[in-house]
């Protein structure tokens, strides 16, 4: 297994409420626009499935495969070239202040890991700052 993780990001929200609108994927449903539609797009979703087609990956979904209230948000990869799982950290700092880091693992085949590893990285940072630049405050849950 390849482990790649973001940067820590700082979200303008309580730590409940990052959860209870990323434990529920419908809800980005006010965020698709946000996305490069170049490189991710949102083709559907369901409350704990979100079906995406990514540049260079093709179509992929993610479930929901594991939650902890207000501190972790486990995903596990569908229909993906790659098996994977993505997780969302989280830590409340304070009553607007949550901290994020996104954890993928996946099973990259050693003979790619080079080719991989920095498309996988840049993904995961672009997904980690578009989290984190949510408004959570204003998504209607």
């Amino acid at each position: 297994m390849t482990k790649f993780e973001s940067a820590v990001k700082q979200i303008s929200a309580s730590g409940e409420r990052v959860y209870e609108v990323l434990t529920d994927l419908r809800n980005l449903e006010q965020v698709k626009e946000q996305l490069p539609a170049d490189k991710v797009e949102i083709t559907r979703l369901e409350q704990e499935s979100i079906y995406l087609k990514v540049d260079l990956a093709g179509e992929v979904c993610l479930k929901l495969i594991e939650k902890e209230p207000y501190k972790t948000i486990k995903f596990g990869a569908d229909k993906s070239p790659i098996p994977f799982n993505l997780w969302i950290q989280l830590v409340e700092k304070g009553a607007q202040d949550t901290r994020m880091k996104l954890t993928i693992k996946a099973e990259i085949p050693a003979m790619y890991k080079m080719m991989i590893a920095g498309p996988v990285k840049k993904f995961l940072e672009m997904l980690a700052e578009g989290i984190a630049n949510f408004n959570f405050n204003e998504i209607n849950t």
